[in-house]
């Protein structure tokens, strides 16, 4: 039978990654009522800090969802950043809620990204039509005559075999999921690594007059400050030329600090990361009844807190249009494409671009450019609508608006200033 005409007669929806991404994929095929199966490697949920910034068209999309009431409970509202100089101070200052007419949620939540995990963990385990298997790697991806994919899995016990009617690839910057379709994945690789560490300091204290999110430009060593309901985060660039045990050494780390604000007392340091920091997209976010979310599909600077922000979004679209297969009425293929074109164009045009554009900014070793830059942002924050619209594209909001999220191939999105649910 053609694809488009099957709905989900090949079995349940496989999610592959058990992340933020993919859990919030198979809670939202789960909300829709299609089976879904959820495989993660590790043995229990993902407790990384990396991500912790939720922009107001992703809190739109998990209100929907139900969980943005308890985020909102555990999480920090920030309607305010800076983006500063490391020598000059505040250039600008940036208020989401000139935003509060067009979104219930004018502000960044603050709430590392595990706690959104645990969150829907939860959920999932007591949902029907769920079933979450922990401990499993997917050690193939095998698309099968006439419709559905088998997977099969390595376990503490064995090998066995999977098959579905679709599978969601949402498992990460190395995912096993494109690899097995062999997706070219082009882009770029930062010469210099990126380094998270956190402290329980409060830097507003000692650096009095930052905002709880700061970008701050500097041409020998550029650095990102926030605030999450545990810690104070910050993030630098780590030369190619030294080690990681170095770069990671609690000493290094607490002389990084010192260099941003001296105290007398010295920095606890309560957690760290070191990683490479890419800008890659897959060549397409589909192959036949595979599609590819979030990391699995583009990878970006953390400079705008977006990658996950647009992971989740990914995966909305795609469950909708997915939950709409299910019930018969929807052409498969038309749906499918819609998602990876869609979605494909939001990675370049926005994800990729403003990423792009904001490390670049930070980092930025020319003098001319420098004060350009700096000048083009004082002027963007003392203009109401400039403000207005930059904010929107930096919340996504934008970017949803002009494409909506999982909308059926050929409709419109609804005009700037109102919200879909």
């Amino acid at each position: 039978m053609a694809a488009q005409q099957r709905g989900l007669n090949d079995g349940p929806v496989l999610v592959v990654g058990g992340g933020p991404v993919g859990m919030v994929a198979a809670a939202w095929l789960a909300r829709l009522d299609v089976p879904v199966v959820l495989i993660e490697a590790e043995d229990e949920p993902k407790t990384d800090w990396r991500a912790s910034t939720f922009h107001a068209a992703t809190l739109e999309l998990l209100d929907e969802l139900g969980v943005a009431e308890q985020m909102h409970a555990e999480g920090l509202r920030v309607p305010i950043y800076h983006f500063r100089d490391r020598a000059e101070g505040l250039i600008a200052e940036f208020d989401f809620r000139l935003l509060a007419d067009e979104t219930p949620f004018p502000y960044r939540l603050q709430l590392n990204q595990q706690h959104l995990v645990r969150m829907l963990h939860q959920r999932l385990r007591a949902t029907p039509g769920v079933e979450l298997r922990f401990g499993s790697r997917v050690t193939g991806v095998r698309q099968r005559p006439g419709g559905g994919v088998t997977v099969s899995l390595g376990t503490a016990t064995g090998s066995e075999e999977l098959t579905g009617s679709y599978v969601i690839g949402a498992d990460g910057a190395g995912s096993t999921v494109r690899g097995a379709l062999g997706v070219a994945f082009t882009g770029f690789t930062y010469p210099e690594r990126f380094l998270i560490a956190s402290t329980s300091v409060d830097l507003a204290q000692v650096l009095p007059g930052i905002a709880e999110v700061n970008y701050v430009a500097d041409p020998r060593e550029w650095l990102f400050l926030l605030r999450t309901p545990e810690s104070w985060r910050a993030v630098w660039p780590v030369p190619a030329e030294q080690s990681e045990a170095e770069a990671l050494h609690e000493d290094t780390l607490r002389r990084q600090f010192q260099g941003v604000a001296p105290r007398a007392e010295g920095y606890p340091i309560i957690d760290r990361q070191l990683y490479r920091v890419h800008q890659r997209v897959a060549e397409t976010f589909r192959v036949g009844d595979v599609l590819l979310v979030g990391d699995a599909a583009h990878i970006n600077s953390p400079m705008g807190g977006v990658g996950l922000n647009s992971g989740i979004h990914d995966a909305v679209d795609l469950a909708r249009r997915i939950g709409r297969i299910a019930g018969g009425g929807a052409d498969a293929d038309a749906e499918l494409d819609a998602f990876a074109e869609r979605r494909h164009r939001v990675a370049v045009e926005y994800v990729q671009a403003d990423t792009q554009r904001n490390t670049e900014r930070l980092r930025e070793t020319d003098e001319t450019r420098r004060r350009a830059a700096h000048d083009e942002m004082r002027a963007i924050a003392s203009d109401p609508e400039r403000a207005r619209g930059y904010m929107r594209r930096v919340s996504l909001l934008e970017s949803v608006r002009r494409f909506g999220i999982g909308l059926p191939p050929g409709s419109t999105p609804e005009p700037a200033g109102t919200h879909a649910p």
